[in-house]
């Protein structure tokens, strides 16, 4: 039974070593991603941006305020898209300054606050890379260590419950 663990993990930890070098990258192309969107989404606010800086002291709610409180309805009806449009920005601009960090704080960030929509665009669309640089090292070697820590948990634990990891005693005198 012993060789079947130890095999069992060699290979968690090939996997563990191949997933943690992936980190980098789908954080690479993440935040290639967001990129984009968000030159995309200024491009679509930077009209409504001028006539806010224009006429509004720079303010997109009181422009948006004003096509809302407006008596034209095809104006009224102007509100909700170009309010979608700055919530757009506001949230990719928020993804932007969250992912101004380390690495690990950059993937703590994405578990906790990541764009949903933009982490399933960039997972479904992701590219895998074997870049063996040294962010992508430490970070397989790190994952490998978990999943080996965690496994390892894991077996004590079992045995203390089935009473398998018990410590055998001598019959010896």
């Amino acid at each position: 039974m012993s060789f079947l663990y130890r095999y069992l993990l060699i290979l968690l930890a090939c996997l563990g070593l191949l997933l943690g070098i992936q980190i980098p990258s789908f954080v690479d192309q993440f935040n290639k991603r967001l990129d984009a969107h968000f030159q995309e989404v200024q491009a679509n606010l930077k009209g409504y941006r001028e006539i806010a800086d224009r006429d509004f002291g720079g303010s997109m709610e009181a422009l948006i305020r004003r096509h809302q409180d407006s008596s034209d309805p095809v104006f009224r009806d102007e509100a909700g898209p170009i309010q979608s449009i700055y919530q757009r920005y506001q949230r990719f601009e928020e993804q932007r300054s969250g992912l101004q960090t380390s690495l690990p704080q950059q993937v703590w960030y994405l578990i906790q606050h990541g764009d949903r929509e933009l982490i399933r665009e960039t997972y479904d669309n992701y590219t895998y890379a074997l870049a063996l640089d040294s962010t992508a090292i430490y970070s397989g070697f790190a994952l490998v260590g978990i999943v080996l820590l965690l496994t390892e948990f894991t077996s004590g634990l079992i045995g203390l419950v089935t009473g398998l990891g018990s410590p055998r005693r001598s019959t010896r005198f």
